[in-house]
């Protein structure tokens, strides 16, 4: 008897609509794959956030988008912008890229201000924040600072990696976040997460969201698994990314 029900698993999930390539036709179809399997979020370019919040009212499925994607170098006032808007447009949950280049320099002030001001924003009009770090360009001593930044401004998820840095989600990576996070933050997975199985292993270390566009395959295996009926093929599958 499998160790889970398909929920856990299911809304551990952001369905990532990121890829810059996608079109219309192609966004729509994600949107209905994310309600189809219930996931957490629906994570989608900010140009289309307004029609993906439309499309979710009343599903159990959050509309979610990016702030600074997805190299985190615009100044503090355009990120808040970008938060506003998506926020007055519905959305419930906002991945912020840190300011990498900020990072690397050392220039903490910068960078904790800069969080801290989307946070307190968000957690104003009640919404959450997923703050990204990608971790690819970091060493392990930035990687623990973000930590500490991100529980001392209270943001709600510290996450990975944007999926189109040179690297995703590692598991070493995961447990060192986890090590260096105190409840309630909790810590997002993006890039490398490609399968149930995976799936289950972070969820047993402790992740409690994955950022992927592999939904269909990663929970068509978990309702599988459970003697769950299969769900039928969504038109116009989305198309992947690094995710």
């Amino acid at each position: 008897m499998a160790a889970f029900q398909y929920s856990d698993l299911s809304k551990m999930i952001d369905h990532s609509l990121l890829n810059p390539t996608m079109t219309v036709e192609q966004l729509e179809a994600g949107i209905q794959l994310a309600i189809a399997y219930d996931v957490g979020s629906v994570c989608i370019m900010p140009y289309y956030h307004k029609r993906c919040a439309e499309l979710l009212a009343g599903t159990t499925v959050a509309p979610s988008s990016t702030v600074g994607f997805p190299h985190g170098g615009n100044s503090t006032r355009t990120k808040l912008f970008e938060a506003e808007q998506l926020i007055e447009e519905g959305c419930l949950e906002l991945d912020m890229v840190s300011n990498i280049s900020a990072v690397l320099s050392g220039n903490w002030q910068l960078v904790e201000n800069e969080i801290d001001a989307i946070v307190k924003m968000s957690h104003a009009a009640k919404r959450r924040v997923k703050v990204i770090f990608e971790n690819c360009y970091l060493n392990s001593a930035q990687k623990i600072q973000l930590c500490k930044i991100c529980c001392h401004v209270g943001a709600d998820w510290v996450k990975t990696s944007t999926g189109y840095g040179t690297g995703g989600a590692t598991m070493e990576d995961l447990q060192l976040m986890l090590d260096n996070v105190q409840s309630p933050v909790q810590v997002k997975a993006a890039g490398g997460i490609r399968d149930c199985d995976a799936l289950i292993k972070v969820r047993d270390m402790g992740v409690t969201r994955v950022g992927s566009s592999r939904t269909s395959e990663m929970l068509d295996e978990a309702r599988r698994r459970l003697g769950i009926p299969a769900i039928e093929p969504i038109k116009s599958a989305p198309v992947g990314s690094s995710y």
